[in-house]
């Protein structure tokens, strides 16, 4: 018997989990997480040679998922950049203030 998977399945969206931002069904990773290492160069093989409990399928359904719907991902990824830039800034901010 052939073993068929549909596509439609690997990935998921909880409001509860996540933010309720995408990610490959059953393991918390969002889309834009393997956006940013696919941007960052590597290739899906190698994502899924890095997290093994990955498979390529996932992977792909991953950056599929990402050309079907960019600007919500990229909006997602300038979202969490921000995030970081205001982290550090208060980071910086409390440093220079015990001085």
């Amino acid at each position: 018997m052939i073993s068929v998977c549909d596509i439609g399945q690997l990935i998921s969206r909880d409001p509860n989990f996540r933010e309720g931002k995408p990610c490959i069904a059953g393991t918390g990773i969002r889309v834009q997480r393997i956006v940013g290492w696919y941007k960052g160069g590597l290739s899906p093989e190698e994502i899924a040679d890095d997290y093994e409990h990955l498979s390529l399928a996932q992977v792909y359904a991953a950056l599929a998922y990402y050309h079907a719907n960019t600007e919500e991902i990229e909006n997602d990824i300038r979202a969490e950049e921000a995030e970081e830039e205001r982290f550090i800034a208060l980071h910086r901010q409390g440093k220079d203030s015990n001085r």
